[in-house]
């Protein structure tokens, strides 16, 4: 590798509300990027849509803007990553939408899964697939589309999740994919036999042929197309769901390593190796990829619905901060919370106890309480769900954890970071660069093209910023702990009204 090696990779990194794309060089220099976001829509409560050709837009001119930057001749390959969950339904004749995407925050399928639930059919679900029965995953909204949205079953359809629909596009309608890590976010997919699961699209109405091939994360799916309105013959060569995508990113190659997001909640992924666990109360068990030699990694993950969000809840809710960055020095001018507990459960309780009816409580506050106390607790929330969450992860896969890396917006606070690996007992590591989901997408297209030789090339780029050493000792960091779930227990099933 010379000194001064333009080579990159750019990702299409398809968020829910916008589209950035980012070259991620191979001599490690500073990234470029371009980002637009687009339109949200609700068409009624609880309904989200995003038009499909918006989104393909805004990919399309993010990643003309970063190839003009740069020069075509530099790029080596394409990788997508995305949303995960959101559909599209269109024409193959014609390449149209024939509705808007039904995003992944969608509920009008809820009571359509409850009926799936009370008939039956969740014990085949969570063998097959590793989810659960929820508005969440794709399968229900294929359905809908189909039953309510005037799409209608020919050799004409293609349905897909957002990475198929771009890749679609990109090769001027040439290839018709997805990846294994969209493909097992679908409720039609069993995640062992890597394959389209006849049983569950039969329960669903899905027609397996409307349904894309599924493909290895990493491995060229194809080339984009002088139809498309970007540079031809760029081989499209990595795909993988955002979260996915952020594990391989923090190079979380070996299992027992694991990754959280702290964003507005947090996904905590963890690599559990080539062989499928069993079911998981109160996880969601995940293909983490697959690569182009046949290399499969499974994932348990969990979501923890609020994290980033309290912060928000400090600035807005109660006004005891100005801005989000304020947090982590509040909270780092006491030496604890004075015994102050935060629950965060402004909508209910994800992984592992998945509680819709909890709800947010403060417990412990004296008359000596100080807004520093109740920033230092919701600091330490987000420690003590992430606990929760690999806690049962490490009891039910039998792997244990080997480390953390972290990424988002509030692993930039030390003091939360420090009291996550007391809590944790392991290392806990933040990167230098915090755009894991792209740098996921760019490491899976360049290991195919050859950018990055193997695994270890991979890992040799993943630079550290920081890491956070269990300092604290166990038995108290066990005894703060006790104290989150006994205050945790008392939001539990707090609006239910039986």
């Amino acid at each position: 590798m010379s000194d001064d090696d333009p080579t990159c990779v750019i990702a299409i990194d398809a968020g829910t509300t916008g589209v950035r794309s980012r070259a991620v060089f191979r001599d490690g220099r500073e990234p470029v990027a371009a980002y637009r976001e687009f339109p949200q829509y609700y068409p009624e409560p609880g309904h989200v849509e995003h038009d499909a050709d918006e989104i393909w837009e805004a990919a399309k001119a993010t990643l003309n803007e970063v190839v003009e930057q740069l020069g075509a001749d530099a790029v080596a390959a394409i990788g997508i990553t995305n949303q995960r969950e959101t559909v599209v339904a269109w024409s193959r004749s014609t390449g149209r939408p024939l509705h808007r995407a039904i995003v992944w925050q969608d509920r009008r399928t809820a009571d359509r899964c409850q009926e799936l639930t009370d008939a039956g059919h969740l014990p085949m679900v969570r063998d097959r697939t590793g989810l659960v029965l929820d508005p969440y995953f794709s399968g229900t909204k294929f359905e809908w589309m189909l039953r309510h949205g005037g799409v209608e079953v020919s050799d004409d359809l293609a349905l897909g999740t957002v990475d198929a629909w771009l890749i679609w596009n990109l090769t001027g309608g040439e290839v018709f994919a997805t990846d294994v890590t969209n493909a097992s976010r679908t409720l039609l997919f069993d995640i062992r036999e890597r394959r389209w699961d006849p049983d569950l699209c039969d329960v669903l109405g899905v027609p397996i042929g409307a349904l894309p091939e599924v493909r290895p994360s990493s491995g060229r799916i194809g080339v984009t197309s002088d139809r498309c309105g970007v540079p031809a013959g760029i081989p499209v060569s990595g795909v993988a769901g955002d979260q996915q995508a952020a594990l391989f990113g923090q190079a979380c190659f070996e299992p027992g390593t694991a990754k959280n997001t702290y964003g507005t909640g947090s996904f905590v992924l963890m690599n559990v190796g080539a062989d499928c666990p069993e079911p998981t109360e109160g996880m969601l068990t995940t293909i983490a990829w697959e690569l182009a030699d046949g290399t499969v990694h499974y994932a348990l993950e969990g979501s923890i619905f609020v994290t980033g969000a309290a912060v928000q809840w400090l600035r807005d809710g109660l006004g005891i901060i100005d801005a989000a960055p304020e947090t982590g020095p509040l909270a780092e001018s006491v030496d604890d919370s004075g015994g102050v507990v935060v629950v965060p459960a402004f909508t209910g309780l994800g992984s592992p106890w998945w509680d819709p009816y909890a709800r947010g409580a403060i417990f412990g506050i004296t008359r000596g309480t100080t807004r520093a106390h109740v920033a230092r607790a919701v600091a330490e929330s987000m420690a003590f769900q992430v606990r929760d969450v690999v806690d049962a992860m490490v009891e039910h896969s039998g792997t244990p954890l080997q480390e953390l890396r972290v990424d988002g917006g509030a692993s930039a606070m030390d003091v939360m970071l420090r009291f996550q690996a007391d809590q944790l007992g392991v290392t806990v590591r933040r990167p230098v660069d915090q755009e894991t989901t792209a740098l996921g997408a760019a490491f899976l297209a360049g290991l195919a093209e050859g950018v990055w030789p193997d695994l270890d090339a991979i890992t040799e780029q993943w630079q550290l910023e920081a890491t956070f050493e269990p300092q604290a000792d166990r038995g108290l960091a066990d005894t703060l702990h006790a104290t989150w779930r006994r205050a945790v227990d008392r939001t539990r099933a707090w609006s239910a009204t039986d």
